[in-house]
């Protein structure tokens, strides 16, 4: 990668400072990665925060670790 990668959402350019990564893994196996900027980045986190209020119990033994 570059210092000024492309954001994988929206394909504006993006300089590491800026960029964030998203990694989505199962069992400690990635299966998913994506590079942000700071605007794809927050739609990111609001769709997650909504998708996991909506069918999310709550509690420990959902299997989700967010690290």
């Amino acid at each position: 990668m570059s210092d000024t990668d492309p954001c994988d959402a929206c394909g504006e350019q993006v300089t590491d400072a800026l960029a964030r990564t998203v990694r989505v893994s199962v069992d400690r196996s990635e299966v998913d990665s994506q590079r942000l900027c700071p605007n794809c980045f927050a739609g990111w986190i609001e769709r997650y925060r909504t998708e996991m209020a909506s069918g999310g119990t709550g509690d420990d033994e959902s299997g989700i670790i967010v690290d």
